[in-house]
């Protein structure tokens, strides 16, 4: 595996390999690896020639007051995984972005609400950051996890809608064993809040369940839901269209339940696909 530091290297590396008639494929990640990001980088080292993995903390969808100082970091961790998954190119940029650098992305109508009202600003930095690590890395596909399913989506809409040459490549969220969705922020959870953090998943789970049992009603189920989580405050919790990210008005096409929640001071989200399977075609 080779590591990259600047823009220019990994662009070199790539150009290489399309040179040669070869797909390459990206994994963009903020580090502090888990299961979860390895689980990416396995699903896409079976579809690709050449996979690459970045690490960068990106500042531009940090808000004022988030955790952006402390987000954990774990760079000899992080590369032992990537080498471990098979990943022959780990792009770790120290200077990402030029010093004149301003130009954004963004994507309306999907980022207004779920994560989009409580963070605003968030989105606009992951699709900004996305699309220039899309244009160093020359990449034909890359993988996202179902995890941060709103991302996801946007994503996938920036592709479109800018007719990007990229495939997107869903990942399945990776749970560990007592349910709670694998993130890097886990760590920052004591005992008792990680106990209390199940809530979020079983609230999910118990309006998957309700729609697979017949029932049909909206506001019905969000109670169902509510009922369930146990957290100092809760962000949202809604069901939605799982294409258009709308509140859905009935559960008769691809839905999802989608939650976030705080336990102390750190934010959770999880969701489930609720209804119809949805086509990533």
């Amino acid at each position: 595996m080779q590591t990259f530091l600047t823009s220019a290297a990994i662009t070199q590396w790539a150009e290489a390999h399309r040179a040669a008639g070869r797909t390459v494929g990206l994994v963009p990640t903020m580090g502090f690896l888990h299961a979860g990001h390895v689980s990416l980088m396995t699903r896409l080292r079976a579809e690709v020639d050449a996979l690459a993995v970045s690490i960068f903390v990106n500042p531009l969808q940090f808000a004022p007051g988030e955790d952006l100082a402390v987000y954990p970091r774990d760079p000899e961790g992080d590369a032992a995984k990537c080498a471990a998954a098979g990943v022959d190119a780990l792009f770790v940029p120290e200077d990402f972005y030029p010093e004149d650098f301003s130009t954004s992305v963004g994507v309306s109508g999907l980022t207004a609400g779920l994560c989009g009202a409580s963070r605003p600003t968030h989105f606009g930095g992951v699709t900004t950051v996305v699309a220039r690590l899309f244009g160093v890395t020359r990449c034909d596909v890359a993988c996202f996890g179902e995890k941060d399913f709103q991302q996801l989506m946007v994503i996938r809409r920036m592709v479109r809608d800018l007719a990007l040459p990229v495939r997107i490549v869903p990942g399945p969220l990776v749970r560990d064993a007592d349910g709670v969705a694998l993130s890097s922020r886990n760590k920052y959870l004591s005992a008792a809040e990680r106990e209390r953090a199940r809530s979020l998943h079983q609230a999910l789970f118990a309006i998957r369940d309700a729609v697979s049992s017949g029932e049909r009603s909206v506001a019905r189920l969000l109670e169902l839901g509510r009922g369930h989580i146990d957290c100092d405050r809760l962000d949202y919790l809604e069901l939605v269209d799982s294409e258009t990210l709308r509140p859905a008005e009935r559960v008769d096409r691809p839905a999802r339940a989608l939650g976030a929640a705080f336990y102390g001071k750190t934010r959770l989200i999880d969701n489930v696909g609720v209804g119809p399977e949805l086509s990533w075609t």
